[in-house]
């Protein structure tokens, strides 16, 4: 049986269609996914994202612990609040998973995807042996997201006097406490936003403060398409153990320096940066009819053979075209073919994101 969030009756109640996400019954969306998506893109929606796995990291050696866990390295976080993107490697520099992580006063807070739960606190536990350090994984606490242009100035109300004031005074990709709250400026949407964190015990009532803030509930489908017109990955599909980050789009969180850092996978990864012979994650345009899906493959040429596939693809309501990401090989500039439904159609590479703050960023 798939487990409920705390929001569970209350997405039933606003007449959610749910599905199984990741283990999860979850709202896919509240009877039209492209208004959800313009609503976060023009105004405000908020996500229930309380299947995300929130994991505290204390104790004495807890920068040492996550300096060797992660490829990007916590020591840039400098004071309370700062927050990394990062992945998290196996030893062939496979990507376990990627993940947020907060300075927090007493340690770091990390928040990792819900699909990947068990494996991720498995690995954790694991690699935490000879560290003066704690995992603790918080299901005492829910996650709303709520983004778009209006997002803050709506949720500062819903606040109120004692949160508010700490949403006000957030620069983006930061995060503070507020008593037993927190409050990020970050978000998986390519708009401003925030990401809170609260009790359980707190989320329906605080849900219903939302709602009379106009901010609209808004679905997992909306949530997909936001993201890949930001140019965001989504795990297991844009990355899982079996793809690098060189090969990810995720070059850019991956710290070489200091050299002297050792962290899991760093062997394979320089082994892996130095040979030069993998593929790399492009953006593609379809600039006819018709929609790009997961899976579907690239071809330099009409009659030529497969160079890669798409990883994720959709219909972008923004843009009014389709859109995808796709791992390819081999040298390719500024256009290539997809085979959908038995035909070759000619497709643009466009630089990453899509989207930003709602504007086309591709000419």
């Amino acid at each position: 049986m798939a487990k409920q969030t705390p929001l569970f009756d209350a997405h039933i109640d606003a007449g959610a269609k749910m599905v199984d996400f990741g283990g999860w019954d979850m709202p896919i969306n509240y009877g039209s996914q492209l208004a959800e998506h313009q609503q976060v893109r023009e105004d405000a929606g908020m996500f229930d994202v309380s299947h995300m796995t929130i994991v505290d990291i204390q104790g004495a050696e807890a920068t040492e612990y996550l300096r060797y866990l992660l490829a990007n390295d916590v020591a840039k976080l400098a004071t309370p609040g700062k927050a990394l993107y990062s992945a998290m490697l196996n030893e062939q520099a496979g990507v376990l998973d990627d993940l947020i992580v907060y300075k927090m006063v007493d340690g770091y807070r990390t928040v990792v995807n819900c699909a990947t739960r068990e494996k991720d606190l498995a690995w954790m536990q694991q690699q935490c042996a000879g560290f003066a350090v704690e995992i603790i994984e918080r299901d005492d606490l829910s996650m709303l997201a709520v983004q778009g242009p209006q997002a803050i100035e709506k949720a500062t109300v819903a606040l109120g006097k004692i949160h508010g004031p700490v949403a006000n005074q957030l620069n983006p990709f930061q995060g503070l406490a507020s008593e037993d709250w927190f409050i990020a400026r970050t978000g998986y949407t390519g708009e401003d936003g925030l990401e809170i964190i609260l009790p359980a015990t707190a989320v329906v009532a605080f849900w219903a403060r939302l709602l009379d803030a106009e901010i609209k509930p808004c679905g997992l489908g909306a949530r997909d398409t936001l993201r890949l017109e930001a140019g965001m990955n989504l795990y297991g599909n844009d990355m899982t153990e079996l793809t690098h980050p060189l090969e990810s789009a995720m070059a850019w969180t991956i710290a070489w320096t200091p050299e002297d850092r050792e962290f899991i996978g760093r062997a394979a990864l320089t082994e892996i940066k130095a040979e030069q012979a993998y593929g790399k994650l492009v953006g593609l345009v379809l600039e006819q009819r018709g929609v790009m899906r997961t899976h579907q493959k690239v071809h330099l040429s009409e009659d030529g053979p497969a160079i890669g596939e798409l990883t994720s693809g959709t219909f972008s309501p923004t843009l009014q075209q389709s859109i995808a990401m796709a791992r390819v090989t081999g040298t390719i500039k500024d256009s290539c073919f997809i085979e959908i439904r038995g035909k070759m159609l000619p497709v643009k590479i466009v630089k990453l994101p899509f989207v930003r703050n709602g504007k086309k960023q591709f000419d």
